[in-house]
């Protein structure tokens, strides 16, 4: 038997339906998520408190800035004001803004986006911190306070419908909390649009040589981009030149080198150049802070010859180092290196990774899996198959093979070795001046370097791993294919002949 609905509720009905949609949300939330919601809402009486802050770098760091120019400057609003904050990005790069304490969180904002508005009403007396949760940009500088005056409104008289830690009280505060922090971002499938990113380690650049010193320029630019990480998973890397690793750099002894970096205009983030090849200016670490969409430009002398490790240095730099921002520079000796018959270039690195090695999805970095040194991928060139699908290492028997390896990390040394092979020359740690022979595995820290020389003598195909050997279940898998005949007596399958 049907029911007709009563005059009284329709009308009900169309009352609720005419209702803002604020009121429309409060009116069916339990009462306690409603009086959080509350929270939000202005009252004819409260006073309107309104900053403008825009982000910006001053001293070599990420502050906010009032219309004043005041740096991290000190909000003031007093119990019941409604304080409304304006924040835009001035330096470009993306930015948030939290005040834990009051459960207050704005959307993100840059210079792509626009700007952003966040209102919440202030119910508690005290001294509450905001700060941008990026990560590695409240360590640089972004934070400041908000002083609140006053009476807390539950100190004033207001009925308490549940004691504090009660199940009641946590429910009103998860529900307040719920209204001002964006919602994760859904676990999606790999990104139709990612591209390889492993740099050709037969990009070497050409020996130098005897010659006299002269003036280098290069230019580099960051961007970030989705890049293949594995079959079926894709991953957003931060690179130098669309590349990991970043281009090789080789220069000379007593050369001078200028270098500009620019950041892409498309990038959320700001970017860096640590060269350990650099004496002062930490690296250029210090002045190659790069907004998005601008570039700035160090210039320093090789002084000392060796193979040397670069890397981003923007906060949190072992986040933007796993996500691919490092490579090499090689500054030759006086009279040059010896000649080989081919040379190349490889480097180590590890990503920390919200799903499991293997899924099928576009995965996102996990900073507490990277914190305690946990990867779920070593990877040789910055993907899986790096140096075994997209690109293999070749050579003729016969022929001298040199490998500039290094580790960008950011925090696991690698046992470097190719099974089937000996080093005949390793330049430990990157050095040039002490060379060793016969080596079986190198070790090679985070931010080190080696080269290793070797002369092939029987055709195959020889696998380069990180001898810590789970780990090439990780990805961290290379092949040198050899090709040609035999050198007589070396090896052969069977007994002697």
């Amino acid at each position: 038997m049907k029911t007709t609905p009563s005059l009284r509720a329709i009308a009900a009905a169309v009352c609720v339906l005419s209702m803002p949609l604020s009121v429309q949300a409060q009116a069916s939330l339990p009462a306690s998520a409603a009086a959080a919601a509350a929270v939000s809402q202005p009252s004819a009486a409260a006073a309107l408190k309104r900053y403008e802050l825009q982000t910006n770098i001053v001293d070599g760091k990420m502050v906010f800035i009032d219309a004043k120019g005041q740096v991290n400057p000190v909000l003031a609003a007093k119990v019941g004001d409604m304080v409304e904050l304006v924040l835009k990005s001035g330096e470009g790069a993306e930015h948030d803004l939290l005040i834990p304490e009051l459960n207050v969180a704005s959307s993100k904002f840059s210079a792509n986006s626009g700007s952003t508005t966040v209102r919440f009403k202030v119910t508690r007396a005290g001294t509450f911190t905001y700060y941008c949760s990026i990560p590695g940009h409240r360590q640089i500088g972004m934070e400041g306070k908000l002083v609140v005056a006053g009476t807390s409104l539950a100190e004033a008289g207001t009925p308490k419908t549940a004691g504090a830690g009660s199940a009641a009280g946590e429910s009103s505060q998860a529900a307040a909390l719920a209204l001002y922090t964006p919602a994760p971002s859904p676990m999606r499938g790999p990104d139709p649009s990612a591209v390889s990113v492993a740099a050709n380690p037969a990009q070497v650049p050409s020996a130098i040589g005897a010659r006299a010193p002269q003036t280098l320029k290069y230019r580099m630019e960051t961007v970030e981009l989705p890049g293949k990480l594995d079959d079926g998973t894709s991953f957003t890397y931060w690179t130098f030149n669309r590349q990991v690793p970043g281009p090789m750099l080789r220069a000379k002894v007593g050369d001078t080198v200028e270098l500009t970096l620019f950041n892409a205009k498309d990038s959320k983030m700001i970017h860096s150049i640590d060269l350990h090849a650099v004496t002062g200016g930490h690296g250029g670490g210090q002045h190659t802070q790069v907004a998005p969409g601008q570039e700035k430009t160090v210039t320093f002398k090789a002084l000392n010859p060796g193979l040397f490790v670069y890397h981003c240095a923007t906060p949190l730099v072992p986040q933007h180092i796993a996500a691919g921002m490092y490579g090499m520079i090689l500054v030759e000796p006086e009279g040059g290196l010896s000649k080989v018959d081919r040379e190349y270039y490889v480097m180590q690195g590890e990503m920390y990774t919200g799903r499991p090695h293997g899924a099928p999805v576009h995965q996102e970095p996990n900073l507490e899996k990277m914190a305690n040194e946990l990867p779920d991928y070593y990877v040789f060139n910055g993907e899986v198959g790096a140096l075994s699908k997209t690109h293999k290492l070749q050579a003729k028997v016969g022929e001298t093979v040199r490998i500039y390896f290094g580790v960008g990390g950011p925090n696991k040394i690698s046992s470097f070795h190719i099974i089937g092979e000996i080093f005949d020359k390793v330049y430990s740690e990157g050095s040039i001046s002490s060379p060793k022979n016969d080596v079986q595995t190198t070790l090679v820290a985070p931010g080190g370097a080696t080269i290793v020389e070797l002369k092939v003598q029987h055709p195959g195909s020889y696998l380069l791993v990180d001898h810590a050997l789970s780990r090439a279940g990780k990805g961290a898998v290379g092949v040198l294919e050899a090709t040609g005949d035999p050198v007589p007596g070396v090896y052969h399958a069977g007994a002697v002949q």
